[in-house]
């Protein structure tokens, strides 16, 4: 099979199409990193913008399946930052469809999706059932409340794991942009009978993860601090729960979803389906580094555009793509005290 990996060059890209051409496929590349940033010589690389329709006409022609994973990712530093993320994640995936529609494309499209399209995660009441709270309140995350209450009777929350049919809620800029690229991809889907597996991923993380920078997930934040002997910096009490996933895992998952007999429609989670908290990556890292690093510090800090609970139910993965996440939390923590980060 000849696959077209959009963003094959970055982080998870890089590791998608390795393991494309592992299990003995045709891998193209389309990104807009320069080549020196490309996978090995087994990939086909196009040095291109996702937004550019001659560069996505020469990478996409002839190809059986695409696996989209370009895209701006991370936080919003401000809300100036909009028209950037829009432009790369909406407008680029337009793109994208519209040279896909032009050229007739019959494959199959997996597209990197996000956890992130979920905003909060999923909660239950003891009195009131499944609740969905509403946006965090400055004034409350101020005094160091952190987890949210009950709409209905203020009373305290259970998180649970957050199912694909959990109604979708973005929370910030990125999010938003993540839940249009899921629309635009489905509706192309309906209307020319292609199958399209949007992949859900909760927090990934693993070796080739972008230096610290104001849009790096957290992960990289803590490494690049522990690279440089410095304490993790931990926001609000460090006990918000999130699932951690390996990057080897997530590409799996997407050859799992390109090759899928039958194929797959919808969206699945891509997750451990074992919940840590962001104190317990903190203090991994450190562990892994040895004495050389101070131990976390717990800021009591916070972003407003964040969540507080959010975690994977697998169940739909492990069902429709036999999928399971092989790559334990301690060692995929350990191996990634030492691995080198991407420029």
């Amino acid at each position: 099979m000849r696959v077209l990996v959009t963003g094959g060059a970055g982080f998870i890209g890089s590791h998608v199409a390795d393991a494309l051409v592992t299990a003995g496929h045709e891998v193209r590349v389309l990104d807009a990193a320069d080549a020196r940033s490309a996978p090995g010589g087994a990939v086909e690389y196009h040095c291109g913008d996702v937004r550019d329709a001659d560069a996505v006409r020469a990478a996409a022609a002839g190809v059986d399946a695409v696996c989209h994973q370009a895209a701006m990712v991370g936080l919003a530093v401000d809300f100036a930052d909009t028209p950037a993320y829009v432009s790369n994640n909406d407008t680029g995936t337009a793109v994208l469809l519209s040279v896909l529609h032009e050229q007739g494309f019959s494959g199959r499209l997996v597209l990197a999706s996000s956890m992130v399209v979920y905003g909060e995660g999923r909660y239950r009441c003891p009195r009131h059932g499944l609740v969905r709270p509403g946006a965090r309140d400055p004034a409350r995350l101020d005094r160091g409340d952190w987890d949210p209450a009950c709409p209905k009777c203020g009373g305290r929350l259970r998180a649970e794991p957050v199912p694909e049919d959990a109604p979708a809620d973005p929370r910030n800029v990125y999010a938003a942009t993540k839940l249009h690229q899921e629309h635009l991809c489905f509706v192309f889907g309906r209307a020319h009978h292609v199958p399209v597996t949007a992949l859900r991923y909760h927090n990934v993380y693993g070796p080739g993860m972008p230096r610290d920078t104001p849009y790096s997930g957290v992960a990289a934040i803590f490494v690049s601090a522990v690279a440089a002997g410095q304490a993790p910096q931990v926001l609000e009490d460090g006990l918000q729960r999130r699932d951690f996933v390996h990057v080897e895992d997530v590409a799996r998952a997407n050859v799992l979803a390109l090759t899928a007999d039958p194929p797959v429609f919808g969206a699945l989670n891509v997750a451990s389906g074992a919940p840590r908290t962001v104190l317990d990556l903190a203090t991994a890292l450190v562990a892994a580094a040895g004495n050389r690093t101070p131990p976390p510090n717990v800021t009591g800090g916070y972003r407003i555009g964040d969540v507080r609970h959010v975690f994977a139910s697998t169940e739909r993965a492990r069902v429709k793509l036999e999928f399971a996440a092989h790559v334990k939390f301690e060692d995929g923590v350990r191996d990634l005290a030492s691995a080198p980060l991407r420029a």
